[in-house]
């Protein structure tokens, strides 16, 4: 298929679909690619994690070469193991895609009660994070509608989850509630007080929040445990954060989470949101849910890593297909991490696919 003349920078395609205006053409977005940057331009994933430069220059150029959203973005998905008080594991070896949790911070009911949240300013991998937002400021590309992501919102069950481990959280759940509630009540704590660190360095223009939440799944939990432990955390935070001013905020909600949308509905993402919807739930389905927001998704990530290009081109032209028809608006990408070891020919077949399939009339 002939490609069009592009009329529009990728930029100028995001600001269109949060002005709820329709683009010329499907951005592409993808979820959680810091690690595929860092191997694509012939860094370690380590160095994704650890060094703030390294990482902002090879999302910049991965971006750039495979015509990406880009906007810098620094974190990991085990956040809070280590800012509350714990230890991690940088990434080492073929098939280590991030930082993850080698001690929690809370083994016991008693340590939940005795836990204090740290100074943001000195906690964990936030000095990191500082860092890489200093420089990501520095300049604002015409592929870049944001200068900086931060985390903060979208993420109480995780941050809690993190900080005890999973099963821990959902054996208080069970068992102790009222240690499960103080942990997330000190989940929160921490998210806003992040929350009004990054205000108070960066403002709230060019600056666009994020989270995700894997841990609240229906794989772990039931929605009746989502709608009383996860919801009104999640709730909370995000209502601390429009009311700071940020006017758009974006949801990972990852995970067999179809049970849970009647409540993430309930959550307000801003005007509008960016919803990153996982493989497990129909694009149509997360439009009904959120119907002010812009749906972002939903490749399945294990087909870009050991299918063929032409599998890749075919599965992204089915999803472009169905996020096209989409009424609030719609932006391409994985429904999770981008495979850190995916062959460059099937992560160049999404940009020919969306190139190919992407365009509007």
């Amino acid at each position: 298929m002939a490609q069009r003349k592009e009329r529009m920078t990728n930029r100028e395609r995001v600001e269109a679909l949060l002005r709820r205006e329709k683009p010329d053409r499907v951005p592409i977005w993808p979820f959680g690619a810091a690690a595929f940057h860092t191997v694509y331009t012939g860094t370690s994933i380590a160095d994704a994690f650890n060094k703030p430069d390294v990482s902002l220059a090879a999302q910049r150029k991965t971006c750039q070469d495979f015509d990406w959203v880009f906007v810098p973005m620094f974190g990991y998905a085990s956040y809070g193991g280590w800012e509350l008080g714990g230890d991690i594991k940088w990434p080492s070896g073929e098939y280590a895609q991030a930082p993850t949790v080698a001690r929690f911070p809370v083994e016991t009911a008693d340590d939940v009660m005795n836990l204090k949240v740290p100074d943001v300013k000195t906690a964990g991998i936030i000095p990191l994070m500082k860092g890489f937002y200093d420089l990501a400021l520095q300049e604002r590309l015409d592929n870049e509608p944001f200068n900086v992501m931060v985390m903060g919102c979208n993420m109480s069950f995780t941050l809690a989850g993190n900080i005890s481990g999973p099963e821990k959280l959902c054996k208080w759940i069970l068992k102790k509630p009222e240690i499960a509630h103080r942990l997330l009540q000190l989940a929160n704590e921490h998210i806003i007080k992040l929350a009004e660190y990054w205000k108070e360095l960066y403002g709230v223009e060019g600056v666009l929040p994020l989270g995700g939440e894997p841990t609240s799944a229906n794989q772990l939990i039931s929605p009746k445990m989502f709608a009383e432990f996860a919801m009104p955390y999640i709730k909370e935070v995000n209502e601390k954060f429009l009311e700071m001013g940020y006017k758009h905020l974006y949801a990972h909600i990852c995970g067999e989470q179809n049970e849970n949308y009647p409540y993430w509905a309930q959550i307000p993402m801003g005007d509008p949101g960016i919803i990153s919807v996982s493989q497990e739930v129909d694009l149509e389905t997360a439009a009904k849910y959120f119907p002010n927001d812009v749906i972002l998704g939903n490749l399945e990530p294990t087909i870009i890593q050991v299918g063929t290009a032409e599998e890749v081109y075919e599965a992204t032209r089915k999803v472009i297909e169905k996020g096209k028809k989409l009424p609030t608006g719609y932006i391409f990408s994985p429904g999770c991490d981008t495979p850190p070891m995916a062959p460059v020919d099937n992560v160049m077949a999404m940009t020919r696919a969306v190139n190919d399939f992407g365009w509007y009339d």
